[in-house]
């Protein structure tokens, strides 16, 4: 009957309602979250070529003016969401720096992390690693900024000196000190100097969001003022996760490696000893990169009596049903 045939055809146009905006799962629970971090860092999204990032942008910029493309299923549309995130800012627009984007966490981390512990004895290779560390991350730190405050290129060049300095002379000066101490301690010199450095780089990267506050809403997205306080929650969030993000790679690799040392075979091929060291953090980054990252909900929230005094008084003037404040911590 034709009315059947309308309804078949009415099935297979998608929604134009689906909010793509929000991510696919619920980021309410950590469930949710590692989902959606693990499809972000998902390092195959590196391998991407321009002309599925293309395809994928023109479905969501079609999606969002309500033009569906003919034939397209949900997963399709969250596939292109996630593909498009992947590679394109969510403020500017722009198509961001390859190594930048999050699917570049992972190979870029474990090549540069196992490298440094792999070659940490001598001070020209401390010195070397750990700034190659910190450009990365200074790299990460950029393409990734909040859309809200742009980051001035004299802030980004204070923070890289900064971070570098500081990462560097945590790891020269415990080096100095892992003379006298048993050789296996001397293995989280690297992952020591890079908590240092992460304690460094992120605050001041985001040095803006702290003298002048970061955009905080209600529950319903609306704008109502700017808080430092909700900045200071949202980086210390972010310096937690990114260390603890390092740690597994930087924490287990070493026990292995002081293990597998003493053994016939690396002793034999001690060239292996790279190779091995940087699949271990490779594995296991790929876990700890989006498991870290989903420790603290994207949307971060805190009760208005933790607030400034001045800015607590503003709103309960003028939003005084409002008990909690909601913002964007970054990455």
């Amino acid at each position: 009957t034709p009315g059947a045939h309308s309804a078949i055809n009415m099935a297979a146009e998608l929604s134009t309602s689906i909010n793509i905006k929000e991510p696919r799962w619920d980021q309410s629970t950590f469930v949710g979250r590692a989902k959606h971090f693990f499809t972000v860092t998902d390092p195959r999204n590196i391998l991407l070529t321009n002309d599925q990032l293309s395809h994928a942008h023109k479905i969501i910029t079609d999606y969002r003016k309500g033009v569906v493309s003919p034939g397209l299923t949900e997963d399709e549309l969250w596939r292109a969401k996630y593909v498009f995130d992947s590679a394109f800012h969510p403020d500017t627009g722009e198509k961001m720096i390859l190594i930048g984007r999050m699917s570049a966490q992972v190979p870029m981390n474990m090549t540069i992390t196992g490298c440094m512990m792999t070659f940490y004895k001598t001070t020209p290779a401390v010195l070397f690693w750990q700034w190659i560390n910190q450009s990365f991350n200074a790299i990460v730190n950029y393409t990734n900024r909040s859309g809200d405050a742009p980051i001035t290129v004299s802030q980004l060049g204070t923070a890289y000196v900064s971070a570098t300095t500081g990462a560097v002379a945590t790891a020269l000066g415990l080096n100095a000190l892992t003379k006298h101490i048993s050789p296996l301690i001397g293995r989280f010199v690297p992952f020591a100097a890079v908590a240092a450095a992460n304690c460094i780089n992120i605050p001041l990267m985001r040095q803006r969001e702290l003298q002048h506050g970061i955009p905080i809403t209600d529950e319903n997205d609306n704008r109502i003022g700017e808080s430092t306080k909700a900045a200071q929650q949202a980086i210390s969030q972010v310096v937690v996760s990114r260390i603890l993000m390092a740690s597994p790679g930087m924490a287990i690799p070493p026990f292995l490696m002081n293990h597998l040392e003493k053994k016939a075979f690396l002793k034999r091929f001690p060239w292996m000893s790279a190779p091995i060291q940087v699949s271990l953090v490779g594995f296991c980054l790929v876990f700890a990169t989006p498991l870290c990252c989903a420790l603290f909900p994207q949307k971060s929230s805190m009760s208005v009596s933790r607030l400034e005094p001045e800015l607590q008084e503003k709103i309960r003037a003028s939003h005084p049903g409002v008990e909690r404040v909601y913002f964007n911590k970054g990455l």
